[in-house]
This record gives C-alpha cells, sequence and structure tokens, in this order.
C-alpha cells in the first residue's frame, strides 16, 4: 500500500477511537491494529502519535474547505462575507468531538506551537483559495488576523448549541468587522502625511519583506 493511503487508512480507523482515548498513543496502537498496518510502520508514519494523527486530521480539514470552497459560488458575496464562509466551510466539515479533543492536546506546553502552526495552516489555506496574491508583508498580516479570528471562532463554536450554530455566525461576523476596521485605519494611515512619511523613512525597511517561496531546488521538482 502506497505511503498516502497508509497515512489515510491508519488516520481513519484513529477517528473511532479519539472520543474515548483522545489523540494519543493508545489511539494510534488501535488504529494500526484496525487497519492491518504494522505498529511499526504507523510508528514510523506518525513518529509522535497522537500528535501527529491530529495534526493529520487537522490538514485533510483545510483540504476539505479548499475543496468545498472551489465547488461554492462565491461571485454574489462580499469578500468578507467569502472569507466568513471559508471559516464556516472548515468547521462544518470537521467533528466537534475531534476537534474538541485536538484543542486540548494543543493546550499542552509542549504541542502549543504545533497548534499555531496548524491555524497559521489554516488560515494560509483559506487566503489561498480565496485567490490572495499578497507579496509582501500584508502575507503575514493577513494570516496573522485570519489566525487570531479562527482561533477564537472555533472555541466558540465547541460549546455553541445555538441552532445552525447561528451564534457561531454571528460571533465570527464580528470578528470579521473588527479586522476590516483595522484595515481600514492601516490605509487611512498610509495615506495621510504622517504615514507616507514613515513609510518613506524609518518603515522603509518592510518593503524587504515578502511572502515565502518554496525552494525551487528539491528532488522532484522541475
Amino acid at each position: 500500500m502506497p505511503e498516502d493511503a497508509t497515512r489515510k487508512a491508519i488516520l481513519q480507523a484513529a477517528l473511532a477511537h479519539v472520543p474515548f482515548d483522545g489523540w494519543s498513543e493508545a489511539t494510534l496502537r488501535a488504529a494500526a491494529t484496525d487497519s492491518a498496518v504494522p505498529l511499526a510502520l504507523a510508528r514510523a508514519l506518525f513518529p509522535r502519535g497522537g500528535l501527529d494523527l491530529a495534526l493529520d486530521y487537522h490538514r485533510a480539514g483545510d483540504r476539505a474547505m479548499a475543496e468545498a470552497l472551489a465547488a461554492d459560488d462565491l461571485s454574489a458575496l462580499r469578500f468578507r462575507d467569502r472569507v466568513a464562509r471559508a471559516v464556516m466551510l472548515r468547521l462544518e466539515g470537521a467533528d466537534r468531538e475531534l476537534v474538541r479533543r485536538g484543542a486540548a492536546l494543543f493546550a499542552l506546553p509542549q504541542n502549543a506551537a504545533a497548534g499555531a502552526r496548524a491555524v497559521w495552516g489554516t488560515a494560509d489555506a483559506i487566503w489561498a483559495a480565496l485567490g490572495d496574491t499578497a507579496d509582501d508583508i500584508n502575507w503575514y498580516s493577513k494570516r496573522a488576523s485570519l489566525s487570531a479570528v479562527y482561533g477564537a471562532t472555533v472555541l466558540f463554536w465547541l460549546g455553541d448549541e445555538s441552532t445552525g450554530h447561528q451564534a457561531t455566525r454571528d460571533f465570527l461576523d464580528r470578528r470579521i468587522e473588527g479586522v476590516m476596521r483595522f484595515e481600514k485605519a492601516k490605509a487611512a494611515f498610509a495615506a495621510n502625511p504622517l504615514g507616507k512619511a514613515l513609510l518613506s523613512g524609518p518603515f522603509k525597511v518592510l518593503e524587504r519583506i515578502h511572502a515565502p517561496k518554496a525552494a525551487d531546488d528539491l528532488p522532484g521538482r522541475n
């Protein structure tokens, strides 16, 4: 079985065990048994055990969101509503108990960095799916802002019992409104004389900041 298929088989088998054992070594062992994958191979594919399983589940959710968004008609939506739509698609495609268990795992000090990278990855996936072309410092500020919005919205969603998660939608709209106000303030600052002076003087160094680019000399790249 190819490596990708093996990883998917283990992850799929793990999902039934997470509500009981969390994203843990016990879940990895049970998933290896259920998927008929040798435990040694499962540990090689998921060297950090439950943490790597949880991260795989998270990334699978990002991919599913991007696919759902690509199939959606967003032409009639304002851009802020497209962002909200992407966030809600990401949440609707996830299992709350699995996410709850993941949130508990990522809250542990030793896993906090991995959890933060996962949320950043979701923000990046959303912006990429929406066609973002930023190549300067805005690449970072957009993802930082959306990471904060997404992280707060997930925590709210985990406790939301409203019909159709309407309370989560309202919460998300308020968070996006806050980001929009910040973006307007940033644009106004850049347009006023003081802002122009700073951006052409002390802050001119910001022009050197660019979005990260994939290395072109890695094996398998043309």
